[in-house]
Formats: C-alpha cells, sequence, structure tokens
C-alpha cells in the first residue's frame, strides 16, 4: 500500500514528479530498463543494490530514493541495498542535503555511522552507511547492480549473483566541498536521482 510522506518531503517529490518529463531521453532509455526489471519481478523481490566505489553520496542517494518511490507507489516488492568497492562513511554534505529536502535522519557518531532514515511514520527507517557491495548485509544473488558512478563501473566489471547490470551514472558532488557551490552541488545531485527514480519506477505495478 502506498505510504503518506512527510509533509515537506511530500512537497518535494511532487515537483519531482512534475519534473519528469524533462529527464533527457538518453537517460529514460537507462531508466526503462530499470523500470522493466522491477515489473519482471513483480510477485517476487526485485532488490536492487546501488553501487558506487564508496557508498559514501551517490549510492546512497539512490538507494534511498528508490526505497521512497517504492514505498510512494506501493511496491511492495522492491528492496533497495547500496554498497562501495570500499567502505568509508555515509558523507555528512549528503545527509544534510537529504534533510533539506525532507527526510528526518539522526545524527550519531563514529567512523562509520549508521544513519536512520525516515521518510514517513507508516514506513521503517532505512538504515544507512558505508558497506561493500557484497556486505552479508546485501543480496547475494537474483539482484540487480545499479552502477551509480564512472569509476566503479569501469574498475569492477563483474558482479557476482547480479542478474541485471546497469550503468545508471551520476556526476560527483565531492568535486565542489569546500568551495561556495558545495550546498548547491549535494542539492542538485539529490534533486536529480530523485527525480529520476521517480520517473524510473513510475507505472510499475506490484
Amino acid at each position: 500500500m502506498p505510504v503518506k510522506l512527510y509533509p515537506s518531503l511530500a512537497k518535494y517529490v511532487a515537483e519531482l514528479i512534475e519534473g519528469g518529463e524533462r529527464i533527457d531521453p538518453e537517460r529514460k532509455k537507462l531508466l526503462r530498463k530499470l523500470r522493466r526489471y522491477v515489473a519482471e519481478k513483480s510477485g517476487d523481490t526485485a532488490a536492487l543494490n546501488f553501487i558506487c566505489t564508496h557508498n559514501s553520496r551517490r549510492s546512497h542517494l539512490a538507494q534511498i530514493w528508490t526505497a521512497v518511490a517504492a514505498a510512494y507507489y506501493g511496491l511492495d516488492h522492491v528492496e533497495t541495498y547500496s554498497g562501495g568497492t570500499e567502505a568509508t562513511a555515509f558523507n555528512p554534505r549528503a545527509v544534510a542535503a537529504l534533510r533539506r529536502a525532507g527526510f528526518v535522519i539522526d545524527a550519531p557518531e563514529g567512523d562509520n555511522p549508521r544513519y536512520r532514515v525516515r521518510f514517513s511514520d507508516e514506513a521503517e527507517p532505512l538504515e544507512c552507511w558505508s558497506k561493500t557491495f557484497d556486505n552479508p548485509a546485501n543480496p547475494g544473488k537474483d539482484f540487480a547492480a545499479v552502477m551509480t558512478c564512472s569509476h566503479a563501473d569501469e574498475n569492477c566489471p563483474f558482479i557476482p549473483g547480479a542478474e541485471l547490470r546497469l550503468a545508471l551514472t551520476y556526476d560527483d558532488p565531492k568535486e565542489a566541498d569546500g568551495t561556495p557551490e558545495e550546498e548547491a552541488r549535494y542539492d542538485e545531485r539529490v534533486r536529480e536521482i530523485g527525480g529520476e527514480v521517480f520517473w524510473g519506477v513510475k507505472g510499475v505495478r506490484g
């Protein structure tokens, strides 16, 4: 069943959906592959593992937005994960950008904190921390490997157990760290990934 998002996040999502038709046609071709996989798994589990080099920014953003989109459209068969070719930490700049979009996120301590990301009182929070793509917390077989950065896509050509490998890469907001454009660049990436994910799963029936 669809869930009711927090009010500020619901407004943000409405804007994402409204802007969906402005997504580049070439990106839509990739997103249709993701949509097809999720649709074909209806009645089973559509496990999606979003993979980036450090599992610190883009892979987390994609995992979280896909979980939100699945809950928003009532796709109970979708499960989302993320991982990297190495583990670091979920970057606090990305966490802050998600908060600005309307997510409710706690502030744990430690070198690799486990953030609890909430988007609705009707859904369990997501537990997000940096890990490798083959961590036991992630699926080991029968999943889609969605590569969210070109470095991981190029340097990790084989993902064991993946039924589908899809290169859906994004520019790294890290490039703006420590500059006046930092906040805007992270907000831009959060909006871009969210908009594409919502367009990608729209129309799937669970």
